[in-house]
């Protein structure tokens, strides 16, 4: 027999799971797929974006200056399937020069990165995501 929180808890880890699998697949839409319609994405040092249509542009974006892989994945979440937390590492290309960032000229980076995640009805409403931007200046320079 399961107890109830099981199933919740679960289905977190799978959704956060599978925006992972999809980030590593380059496959915005399937990122997209698992958002709400009123999705906040919380940038590292940035603005909050809201809204899919604001994130697929950040996604662009993102793609175009980085080519990023990420490796050694955790995930975690509450009982409730409510709150999720991931703890992964950033393998990277810099690859076209982002605005006020150092001048891109192929510089690759490995950066640890952690993630917390709001989900509602098994759709991720936010993500915001952390890590050392000095590291990552200090390794593109």
């Amino acid at each position: 027999m399961t107890t109830p929180h099981i199933a919740p808890r679960m289905t977190a880890l799978s959704v956060v799971s599978a925006y992972y699998e999809a980030f590593n697949r380059d496959d915005t839409d399937a990122m997209e797929a698992l958002l709400t319609e009123d999705f906040e994405h919380h940038v590292n040092e940035g603005q909050i974006r809201r809204g899919v249509a604001a994130f697929h542009d950040f996604n662009a974006h993102m793609t175009r200056c980085y080519r990023e892989h990420l490796t050694d994945i955790v995930v975690m979440a509450n009982d409730a399937g409510t709150r999720a937390a991931a703890e992964f590492t950033v393998n990277g290309v810099y690859i076209e020069t982002d605005d006020g960032l150092p001048e891109a000229k192929g510089q690759t980076y490995i950066l640890p990165a952690g993630t917390f995640f709001t989900l509602r009805d098994g759709r991720i409403q936010r993500v915001s995501t952390y890590y050392n931007l000095a590291d990552w200046v200090r390794q593109v320079r």
